[in-house]
């Protein structure tokens, strides 16, 4: 029987799944994932279940959705006890180790989501999720300077540098003393806002060109916040590139984001909204399958498709369109206003509002950048 591979997860937010060079956005620059996707498995209709991140990240680890996976509102914590990837990869004999993002803890709503407050938290053992190695910290989107705390690092510390370089190196200094086989999953704010906040060395861009469903009142908005996150982009896709450079080239590698961002698209910003922009993500695997695919995978798939990987099998897709939905609303500037679920297929989009009226609904197949709707009710 062959060896269990090496199996890496990095977990990126608000990248939304456009936002790429296979994605045929135009202002990216993104040789790292380029470069995977060339040589992996690039899955064109992946979607999060939920577009806000403690939704997703919880339904990322368990394989199940809000709320049944227990987080039912925003600042829910992922109850303790919860059965996660982690403890089903502890079971196969795996060392695992978590880095980076958890947003999955108890936090105070009253408290700046921005800032230390927010990233100091100590996350409990009991509350990491059954990771056996755990470093990171909660949230508070500090992209410079994170918070850290976790096995080798009991109290919180802060450490200079570049978020996602940060993250990159150390969990690369874990992985290079790691026994086989091992399971990491890499968790990264960027490019999440405050999108001016210091991109490494890299610059916001000067240039940038909008989509055709930005309206006009929305792009000069639009402009702005781009112009910052393509660079968090640039310099996230080089701290990815450099994680990922000395390992192995049967290390199973993903590269995934737990949502988008409309920036926006329909005169939308931020995420929660049921648009392409929010729900589709980026997912793309080195070291399965070579290949574009058109499946309609989703987020809640990555925990049974790591299984898969685990025992040496190829997991294959077992149905036609992948659930989504927005359980509660987020009382936060900009996000959607309203509860929804629906789902998405490679080719359609269908939405209805928490009393089941109907309000979205898209020909994909028709019109991929979704510039008309052909249903809209508010």
């Amino acid at each position: 029987m062959a060896k269990p591979p090496n199996i890496l997860w990095v977990v990126t937010t608000q990248w939304r799944g456009q936002a790429w060079g296979g994605g045929g956005d135009v202002n990216a620059r993104t040789p790292t994932l380029d470069r995977l996707a060339a040589t992996g498995c690039d899955y064109r209709q992946a979607t999060t279940p939920h577009p806000f991140g403690p939704f997703a990240r919880a339904a990322l680890l368990t394989g199940v959705p809000s709320p049944e996976n227990g987080v039912r509102d925003y600042f829910d914590p992922l109850p303790d006890g919860t059965r996660t990837i982690a403890h089903d990869l502890n079971e196969r004999g795996y060392h695992t180790a978590w880095f980076g993002k958890w947003h999955l803890g108890a936090r105070d709503p009253n408290a700046p989501l921005v800032g230390e407050a927010h990233a100091k938290i100590r996350v409990p053992d009991a509350s990491r999720g059954g990771f056996a190695f755990w470093e990171g910290f909660e949230s508070g989107f500090l992209l410079n300077d994170p918070w850290l705390h976790g096995t080798r690092l009991p109290d919180p510390i802060r450490v200079s540098g570049y978020q996602s370089n940060v993250l990159a190196e150390r969990a690369a200094d874990w992985l290079a003393g790691a026994s086989s086989p091992w399971f990491a999953v890499v968790s990264m704010e960027a490019p999440h806002p405050p999108y001016a906040a210091p991109a490494d060395d890299i610059a916001p861009y000067e240039q940038v060109t909008l989509a055709d469903n930005v309206p006009a009142p929305a792009s000069a908005r639009a402009r702005s916040e781009l112009a910052g996150y393509y660079a968090h982009i640039e310099a996230t896709d080089r701290a990815i590139g450099r994680l990922v450079a000395g390992l192995a080239n049967d290390t199973v590698i993903v590269v995934t984001s737990v949502h988008g961002d409309m920036h926006g698209a329909h005169g939308r910003f931020r995420k929660g909204w049921p648009h392409e922009e929010s729900v589709r993500v980026p997912l793309i695997v080195r070291g399965v399958e070579r290949g574009p695919s058109n499946e309609p995978i989703s987020l809640l798939d990555l925990p049974a498709m790591t299984r898969a990987w685990s025992n040496g099998q190829v997991w294959r897709c077992d149905r036609n369109r992948a659930p989504i939905s927005m359980p509660s609303v987020v009382n936060l500037p900009d996000q959607c206003d309203r509860i929804w679920s629906g789902w998405r297929s490679a080719d359609r989009k269908v939405v209805t509002t928490g009393d089941g009226r109907a309000w979205l609904e898209f020909d994909l197949a028709a019109d991929p950048g979704e510039t008309t709707n052909l249903v809209a009710q508010s």
